[in-house]
């Protein structure tokens, strides 16, 4: 059974995402009491459709100086050589490898790189559906996903111990993708 019999509305293409209705979000400990919440403002990708959802793919890239905590002393900080080092790493990206289905969701299996640093992630991933954009004739497409990463895997802050910045960090994005023409 293909995709389009599973899902309603879906459709094979390329899909490429929508940055005005998309977030890529992080969350993080700090001093191991309270949760620090950021996100990036500016990233690109695309997302194609196979016949099946599981011939589907994903590469995205995100820019790592459009991070944005609601503090902008923290924000230079953390872009600064320390942690992300945006001027010798100036993107994060992610391309998949596999998607499976689980339960009632899927899993994207894929490669992120972070700091200079590739690594094997696994998004749980729930797509949102298929439906009509705003423009005439347009359609997109909404997934949710997310995954937990170990910074310390990246390089990332390294010398900073897990009491003041945890070595866990959540990652959630809410996609929204327009079907190209």
């Amino acid at each position: 059974m293909t995709a389009a019999t599973q899902i309603p509305g879906y459709l094979k293409g390329t899909w490429t995402i929508d940055p005005v209705h998309s977030e890529v979000t992080f969350i993080t400990r700090h001093l191991g009491v309270s949760k620090v919440r950021g996100q990036f403002t500016n990233f690109e990708g695309k997302i194609v459709t196979g016949e099946d959802v599981t011939d589907s793919s994903v590469e995205a890239t995100v820019h790592a100086d459009s991070i944005h905590t609601k503090n902008d002393q923290r924000d230079a900080h953390v872009k600064g050589d320390e942690f992300l080092d945006v001027e010798r790493f100036p993107t994060l990206s992610f391309r998949s490898t596999g998607i499976r289905a689980t339960g009632d969701g899927y899993v994207i299996d894929g490669e992120l790189t972070l700091h200079g640093v590739t690594k094997p992630v696994s998004l749980e991933a729930e797509l949102g559906g298929f439906g009509d954009g705003m423009a005439e004739g347009s359609k997109v497409v909404g997934v949710e996903a997310k995954t937990e990463i170990n910074r310390t895997d990246f390089d990332v802050a390294s010398q900073f111990p897990s009491a003041v910045v945890a070595d866990k960090v959540k990652i959630e994005l809410d996609i929204e993708a327009v079907l190209d023409n």
